[in-house]
């Protein structure tokens, strides 16, 4: 299944079409999803104990995982979801634009980009104390 939990779906089919949700659960084996506000349902609940009160109870409903697609966070589109290998893992890109639709890889990205940043400012400033050592020497020699 392409879908995981906190992806941004949109609803292809049925009376909830064109609605947008977060998944808040998967179901692989049966290949249904419970998206956010879509596919609402009204339960009975009837009072247990002395105390509690009858009510009808409005949840969500598991909807068929092939009814939904993805929602690419960098372009906005309802797009497939393809998969690539970045350092041995596979990590699934939208099929529009390739951004990649992994959180924890956009994360662990950005890290690296940071960490790359740190180890490149300090050789920038060994360079700034060369180049005005060098301007220094011919103004002794003066």
């Amino acid at each position: 299944m392409k879908v995981k939990v906190n992806d941004n779906v949109l609803v292809l089919t049925g009376k909830y079409k064109g609605k947008q949700g977060k998944v808040l659960k998967t179901y692989p084996k049966d290949g249904k999803v419970i998206v956010e506000g879509v596919s609402l349902v009204h339960k009975h609940e009837k009072a247990r104990k002395a105390n509690e009160t009858s009510r009808i109870v409005t949840e969500e409903a598991p909807i068929d995982v092939s009814n939904v697609e993805v929602v690419c966070d960098k372009c906005g589109k309802a797009t497939r979801v393809g998969h690539i290998f970045i350092d041995g893992k596979k990590v699934r890109v939208c099929k529009k634009c390739g951004a990649a639709l992994d959180k924890a890889y956009v994360k662990k990205a950005k890290a690296k980009a940071t960490e790359e940043e740190k180890t490149e400012a300090p050789k920038k400033r060994t360079r700034k104390r060369s180049a005005k050592a060098a301007e220094g020497t011919p103004e002794s020699a003066e």
